[in-house]
C-alpha cells in the first residue's frame, strides 16, 4: 500500500480536500506542517496523533513544519462551550519555548527534509490592526466564517470577536508557510477541519485557484468505552518527563484496554502494518500476556523519556509487581508510587498504631491480625512483630518508609520533622 492507503489503514484520515490531487503531490517530496498552540508549557499525549503523523510524513520523505502559535497561542482556538483563560505574551513564549524541545524529540532536524521549527508570532507578532483588516479581514464574508462548526456551535453561548477571529489568524499561518516554504499540506484533528478549509480558501484567494494547497485531518482519538482518552487518575499525561515520569506514562499505556490497543498501535505506533497484525494476532490467542500494550508502551516510553527511562519503567514495574522494593533506589520508589496513598507519621510510631490512624486496619485487632498473619511488608520485609515500630533510621533517604498490604497495596509513609 502507499503512503495515503497506509494512513486509511491507520485510521488516520477523516476529512481531506482533493484527495486525488493530494495522493499525486505525495508521490514527490511535499513541506507538511501542524500547528501547536502553547496554552501549556507542555504537550500531552493527545497531540501524540499529530506529532507522529509528521514524524510519519518525514519518514516518507516528505518536510515536516511544527508551528508553535507564539501568537495565536494569546487568543486559543475556539472551545466548544466556553471563551479559553488569556495568557499573557510572557507565559505564551515560554510555553512555546518548552514545546518546541518536545518536539525536537519526535522530529529529525538533520538530512535533506529536515524537520522546521516555526512561531507564528514571526509574521503575525509585528501585523498592524490595518494590516489585519486591509490585506485579510476584506477577504472574509461573516456569513461564510458563520458556517464553520467551531464558531456554529458557540453562536447560541456566545462567543467573542477575538475567538471569531481565530480561523483568519490560522488560515494567514497557512499562506504565510506557503508563501516562505511552499507548504502545501496543513495536517489537524478532526475539530481543525473548519481552519484548514478557511486557510486553503485564503491562498486561493492571494495567489489565484491554480495554486495547490490542500487539508487532510484525522478523527480525535477516543476510548471505547466512551470516557476521555489522554487522562490517568484524572490527570494529564504530559509530555513532560517533570510532569509525568517514566513509569506513569509507561503505566498509562500498558493498561490500556484490550479494545483499544489495536487501535491505538495502527495510529500512534511506527511499526509496520504487518507488525502490528501479528500483535493483535498474539493478543486474540494469549490475550492475558498483553503482548500489544507492552509494545505500545515501550515505544512511546522510548520516544518520550528515552532508553534509560525505559529500563527504568520496566524495572519499576517488575519489582512493585512481582520483586523487592529494596532493589529500587528512593528516588525509583518516588517515582513508582507517586500516586500511592501518603500519610504522614512520627519516628518510632508503632506499626499497630499507624495501620490504624492511616485507615488501612479498620482496628487495632484487624492491624494485629494482618501482622500476624504476614499480610504486612514494611520497606520490603514481611514483619509479624506486634511491637513493630516505624524509625526513621529505618527509612528510604531518612525520609519515608513504604507499607505493603497484600500482594499490590502500597503506602507511603512520610516521617514528619
Amino acid at each position: 500500500m502507499n503512503f495515503i492507503e497506509e494512513l486509511k489503514w491507520r485510521g488516520l484520515i477523516k476529512d481531506c480536500t482533493d484527495y486525488e490531487s493530494l495522493t499525486e503531490t505525495l508521490k514527490t517530496p511535499t513541506t507538511v506542517y501542524c500547528g501547536f498552540d502553547p496554552t501549556a508549557d507542555s504537550l500531552h499525549v493527545g497531540h501524540l496523533q499529530q506529532i507522529i503523523l509528521l514524524r510519519r510524513y518525514q519518514n516518507a520523505g516528505h518536510r515536516p513544519i511544527a508551528l508553535c502559535g507564539g501568537f495565536t497561542g494569546m487568543i486559543g482556538d475556539p472551545r466548544p462551550t466556553t471563551e479559553r483563560k488569556l495568557l499573557t505574551h510572557e507565559e505564551v513564549l515560554y510555553n512555546a519555548e518548552c514545546i518546541k524541545k518536545q518536539l525536537a524529540n519526535f522530529l529529525s532536524f538533520e538530512g535533506d527534509n529536515a524537520a522546521i521549527m516555526e512561531n507564528n508570532n514571526n509574521w503575525l507578532g509585528s501585523m498592524t490592526l490595518l494590516d489585519y483588516l486591509r490585506d485579510f479581514g476584506k477577504l472574509f464574508n461573516v456569513s461564510y466564517m458563520l458556517q464553520k462548526d467551531t464558531i456554529k456551535k458557540r453562536l447560541d453561548s456566545g462567543i467573542s470577536y477575538t475567538e471569531f477571529s481565530y480561523t483568519i489568524l490560522q488560515a494567514i499561518d497557512f499562506l504565510s508557510l506557503f508563501e516562505k516554504y511552499y507548504c502545501q499540506v496543513q495536517i489537524g484533528g478532526s475539530d481543525q477541519w473548519g481552519n484548514l478549509t478557511t486557510g486553503i480558501e485564503l491562498i486561493h484567494k492571494v495567489k489565484g485557484d491554480e495554486a495547490k494547497a490542500y487539508g487532510i485531518t484525522s478523527p480525535l482519538i477516543t476510548k471505547s468505552d466512551g470516557s476521555k482518552f489522554g487522562k490517568s487518575e484524572g490527570k494529564n499525561v504530559w509530555l513532560d518527563p517533570a510532569r509525568t515520569n517514566a513509569y506513569e506514562f509507561y503505566q498509562f499505556w500498558v493498561n490500556v484496554d484490550d479494545a483499544d490497543v489495536i487501535d491505538y498501535l495502527k495510529r500512534l505506533s511506527l511499526r509496520s502494518p504487518e507488525e502490528i497484525m501479528a500483535l493483535e494476532a498474539q493478543m486474540k490467542e494469549h490475550p492475558e500476556q498483553r503482548a500489544a500494550q507492552k509494545a505500545l508502551a515501550e515505544e512511546l516510553t522510548g520516544m518520550v523519556h528515552g532508553e534509560e527511562g525505559v529500563a527504568k519503567a520496566l524495572k519499576i514495574t517488575s519489582t512493585l509487581f512481582s520483586g523487592s522494593i529494596r532493589d529500587l533506589s528512593a528516588d525509583e520508589l518516588r517515582e513508582g508510587l507517586s500516586d500511592a496513598e501518603k500519610h504522614d507519621v512520627q519516628d518510632q510510631t508503632l506499626l499497630v498504631d499507624a495501620l490504624v490512624q492511616s485507615g488501612i486496619a479498620s482496628s487495632k485487632r484487624d492491624a494485629r491480625q494482618l501482622i500476624q498473619q504476614g499480610s504486612v511488608q514494611v520497606n520490603g520485609i514481611k514483619t509479624t512483630d506486634l511491637n513493630a515500630v516505624l524509625a526513621v533510621q529505618d527509612a528510604f533517604d531518612q525520609e519515608f518508609s513504604i507499607i505493603k498490604k497484600g500482594k499490590r497495596n502500597y503506602y507511603v509513609f512520610n516521617f514528619v520533622k
